[in-house]
C-alpha cells in the first residue's frame, strides 16, 4: 500500500472519509459488542490516537502493541490475556473492507460451536475468490473446511474474519511471531475447523488502486 502507508497504518486508510477500523467498530457496536482489543505494530500509536478509549463508538477499546510485528497468530496470542475469554472470540482483520457485515448472524455460530460434542477450534468466513487471489485458500464442503478437495467441495478464500477457540493458540509463546495458516491447517487435519460461505460485500484493500476504486464505488 505504499506510499499511502509510509506515514499511516493500513487500518486507518479511509473509504468515504471513514477508516477501515471505524467501519468495523461501528458494526461491532451495532451488534451489541461492548469490548474490543486491537493489536497493532507499524505506527500503532496513530491508531490509539485516532480511536482512543472507544467512547465515540460506544465501545471499550484496549490495545495490544507489538514492538515487532508478531504475525496474525502471534498477535492474537499476545492479545488473549486482555480478552479474558472462556472459549470462543471473534477476530476481524483490520485491513479488509466488509460493509454491512452481519455480525449478529456470525456470532450465532458460537452457540452451535459450544453445543458440539467435539467442539471445533475455528469457524471461518469464506468468500468467493477475488481476481487477485484466484486459487483460493481452503475447501468448503457443507460447513467443513479442509486443505484437501472433498466431494462437492468448493475452494474459497479466507476472509480474515473468524471465530476462534483460545485453545488454538495454546502452544504459542507470548511475544513470539507465529502465522495463523499453519495452525488452521493442523486443526483442519483433525476436522476441527468449520466455516460458511459469505456472499455479501467483502474487499481485500491491498493496493492504492483498489482503495481508490472502493472510494468511487461507495460514493
Amino acid at each position: 500500500m505504499r506510499p499511502l502507508t509510509d506515514n499511516l497504518p493500513k487500518p486507518l486508510l479511509t473509504i468515504q472519509n471513514k477508516s477501515l477500523l471505524a467501519w468495523h467498530l461501528e458494526a461491532l457496536a451495532k451488534a451489541g459488542i461492548e469490548a474490543v482489543v486491537i493489536n497493532h505494530a507499524w505506527l500503532g500509536h496513530k491508531i490509539e490516537t485516532a480511536l482512543g478509549s472507544g467512547d465515540q463508538f460506544g465501545l471499550k477499546i484496549q490495545y495490544s502493541p507489538e514492538e515487532t510485528a508478531l504475525e496474525t497468530a502471534g498477535g492474537i496470542a499476545k492479545a488473549l490475556p486482555l480478552l479474558e475469554v472462556e472459549d470462543y472470540f471473534l477476530v476481524i482483520n483490520g485491513d479488509v473492507f466488509c460493509p454491512n457485515l452481519p455480525i449478529n448472524k456470525i456470532l450465532e455460530q458460537v452457540g452451535r460451536l459450544k453445543g458440539q460434542a467435539n467442539p471445533v477450534l475455528a469457524h471461518l468466513l469464506m468468500v468467493p475468490n477475488p481476481t487477485q487471489h484466484p486459487d483460493g485458500d481452503f475447501y468448503l464442503q457443507g460447513n467443513q473446511v479442509s486443505t484437501q478437495k472433498l466431494p462437492d467441495s468448493e475452494k474459497l478464500t479466507f476472509s480474515g474474519i473468524g471465530i476462534y477457540h483460545k485453545d488454538l493458540f495454546q502452544n504459542i509463546e507470548i511475544g513470539s511471531p507465529a502465522k495463523l495458516a499453519p495452525l488452521l491447517r493442523a486443526a483442519m487435519d483433525q476436522n476441527k475447523v468449520s466455516g460458511e460461505k459469505y456472499l455479501g460485500p467483502w474487499h481485500d484493500v491491498g493496493t492504492p488502486q483498489r482503495l481508490q476504486e472502493l472510494n468511487a464505488a461507495y460514493e
